[in-house]
């Protein structure tokens, strides 16, 4: 059953997180959460993701594509600099 915003907390979001880390870190990069408003996540690149030529993709069909597949279209993805 999916779950809905209203139930969506720092756990659900870390499971997706979890998910990607590892792929990231083997280049040397990684994701943090930096807060949570409602629907809206807002995350962050780390390392040499920052600068990756590949962050684009890496954002758009990586991270957020994990998060629409777990929370189809409940959770916006926001980017911090």
């Amino acid at each position: 059953m999916p779950i809905d915003s209203a139930q969506l907390g720092e756990a659900d979001i870390e499971s997706v997180l979890e998910a990607i880390r590892p792929a990231l870190l083997l280049d040397g990069g990684g994701v943090s959460l930096v807060s949570i408003a409602g629907n809206t996540v807002t995350l962050r690149m780390l390392g040499a993701c920052r600068q990756c030529s590949s962050l684009p993709a890496t954002k758009k069909y990586g991270i957020e594509a994990e998060f629409e597949a777990r929370f189809e279209d409940l959770v916006q993805i926001l980017w911090a600099d």
